[in-house]
């Protein structure tokens, strides 16, 4: 009985093995070879993220307009791309230690939700070069909200986690904002 157990894992391991060989494109890999053997580090990065859709130097460039029958209750459709600065503080002129690259969408009909997509490139010391990737949902008048990080690159590869983020300012006038990131990342 253990001979004929240990002769079906044999051709089962076999079996694995020839498939993702006969791929050509799939295979498997040693988590060593790609930084994994190290401890998982959790760490706390509070950020101010500066969306300026305002003035000769706005961040954040509106692409594509809502459609016309949610333009005044929802903005239902309309798509903003971003390269917002990341500050140490609230204030724009405080010191960026990054940029958010992403792209917003608001994605609600009968209320004002949107599609977050973007990656906070950092440029300061270990993490100069390195970036994590929020994916997540946002309920704009809602206080405090939760998106997923859901990657990253350089220091964060593998990472997971979940970002708070809550409004800091807001003008009505210029839709400018400044929102605080509180985010929780989990990488190796």
């Amino acid at each position: 009985m253990a001979t004929q157990l240990l002769l079906t894992l044999f051709l089962l391991s076999f079996t694995v093995a020839t498939i993702s060989e006969d791929t050509g494109y799939v295979g498997p890999v040693d988590p060593k070879s790609l930084g994994l053997n190290k401890r998982k580090t959790l760490s706390h990065f509070r950020l101010y993220w500066q969306d300026v859709i305002s003035g000769s130097n706005a961040t954040a460039i509106n692409i594509i307009p809502a459609i016309p029958k949610y333009n005044t209750t929802t903005s239902f459709g309309s798509v903003t791309v971003t390269d917002n600065a990341l500050t140490l503080g609230p204030e724009l002129s405080s010191k960026v230690v990054g940029r958010s690259e992403g792209i917003y969408a608001l994605t609600s009909q009968s209320q004002v939700t949107l599609l977050m997509v973007m990656n906070f490139v950092l440029t300061e010391g270990k993490y100069n070069g390195s970036s994590i990737t929020i994916v997540g949902r946002n309920v704009a008048y809602d206080e405090e909200k939760e998106l997923p990080v859901v990657g990253g690159s350089g220091v964060f590869k593998f990472a997971t986690g979940y970002a708070h983020a809550k409004t800091y300012h807001f003008d009505p006038t210029t839709g400018d904002a400044t929102t605080e990131y509180n985010i929780y990342v989990f990488h190796y």
